[in-house]
């Protein structure tokens, strides 16, 4: 990203009137992320009130109960109109409720070892509840599914809380013969964007005759996966993998993993740790080693993330401080390190701006020079994930690559 860009500390990180004026009104306003499926007459008064408050810390009980009522509000409102028969109405309040309890537990949420953040995690159950309100209403709703993590050991836990949509006409699931297989795409979430916060995605699949399966990664939300172990996501999708074999309403032969932002780790690790089970893996806006450097982690505070982003990902990994993180994560955690990219790997896709300034483009460069080779999309002066161009080249791959495995 250059160095004035490298030891730059963006605006936004000047208080939370600057986080709303500098980077996040705009996208409010069109409801891209992370306001997807809110509306910006929702959000406005918060932000006022917030800054009205001089309430900074995004991390404070303060600032995530400030959006409370506003979801209470359209959650009630949703279940009127859900009484009153009008489901689609219904879902679209039920949603903008679900953007509002999205960005009160900002900026990171864990329930392992323990809950990081009571005030957060009611925000987060309340999202889930309401999410799975507006879901029940769809065509194709979405199944919330406890997999029994076979594989667990060491602190694992195990349940692995996924959400599931398959297209209409599939079969019913738990193993029954009935009705044909889809092709499926296990959807990794990332540091803050959790099951819920998935819909638009698994919409497009949908279209495509596809189904998906959503889980957390570890260190997030629900995972039940060991944080601080770094093979503990070996197991976690090793159980998964075996559940969705056994289900009956997934094509085997046709698996994608598509990874997103710290999930992009887990979708190069998974290529190659399970590339037999796979036929792709999208790692978008991914880090594998340069992003565990402690040069990189301090400057990465300072960059585009809205809030800091090394208390987050200390705890995503198992560091009881920032300090021992930055000390230590690299020899751990490093896929380079560790040895696992010197490894063949099923089809791989890198997706990524080239001013990333959360995981450095040098992680997918990188990737190049070992193992299997791979597939990239990079683009010019774009920021962390590659927005908003992206799609338009994932999934056309995604469609080559389905289309590729024969009966």
């Amino acid at each position: 990203m250059g160095t004035e860009a490298f030891e730059a500390r963006m605006p936004h990180h000047n208080g939370i009137k600057a986080l709303w004026e500098t980077k996040w009104k705009f996208p409010c306003t069109k409801s891209v992320y992370p306001f997807h499926d809110g509306a910006y007459e929702d959000f406005e008064p918060i932000f006022q009130h917030l800054i009205n408050n001089n309430i900074n810390d995004g991390t404070s009980p303060e600032y995530t109960t400030a959006f409370l009522p506003t979801a209470e509000r359209l959650t009630a409102e949703a279940d009127a109109l859900l009484a009153a028969g009008d489901t689609e109405k219904a879902s679209a309040v039920y949603l903008r409720a679900c953007a509002v309890y999205r960005i009160a537990r900002f900026p990171y949420i864990t329930s392992y070892p323990a809950v990081n953040d009571p005030a957060k995690w009611r925000a987060w159950k309340a999202q889930k509840e309401t999410y799975l309100r507006a879901a029940h209403t769809w065509a194709c709703p979405v199944q919330e599914v406890e997999v029994p993590h076979v594989y667990a050991s060491g602190g694992d836990r195990l349940e692995i809380p996924v959400y599931v949509r398959v297209p209409a006409g599939t079969g019913s699931g738990s193993g029954g013969g009935h009705g044909k297989k889809c092709p499926v795409v296990i959807l990794m979430t990332g540091l803050d964007g959790y099951r819920p916060d998935n819909t638009v995605r698994c919409e497009e699949f949908l279209k495509r005759g596809w189904g998906s399966v959503v889980v957390e990664i570890p260190g997030t939300a629900d995972c039940p996966a060991d944080s601080a172990d770094p093979e503990s996501p070996d197991r976690l999708w090793s159980s998964l993998l075996e559940w969705m074999s056994q289900d009956g309403r997934f094509d085997m032969k046709r698996v994608m993993v598509w990874g997103l932002s710290s999930g992009g780790y887990y979708a190069i690790r998974i290529a190659h740790t399970h590339k037999d089970q796979l036929i792709g893996s999208v790692a978008q806006g991914a880090g594998c080693h340069y992003f565990y450097d402690p040069e990189w982690l301090e400057q990465a505070d300072g960059h585009e993330y809205p809030f800091q982003l090394t208390p987050a990902m200390a705890m995503k990994h198992g560091f009881a401080s920032v300090e021992e993180y930055k000390a230590g994560v690299q020899k751990k955690f490093s896929l380079l390190e560790t040895g696992i990219i010197h490894k063949p790997s099923t089809r791989l896709l890198l997706i990524n701006g080239t001013l990333d300034g959360l995981m450095p483009i040098e992680d997918s460069m990188m990737l190049f020079e070992y193992g299997t080779p791979k597939e990239a999309r990079f683009f010019t002066g774009a920021l962390h994930m590659g927005y908003p161009m992206a799609n338009a080249s994932v999934y056309p791959w995604m469609e080559q690559v389905m289309a590729s495995v024969k009966d």
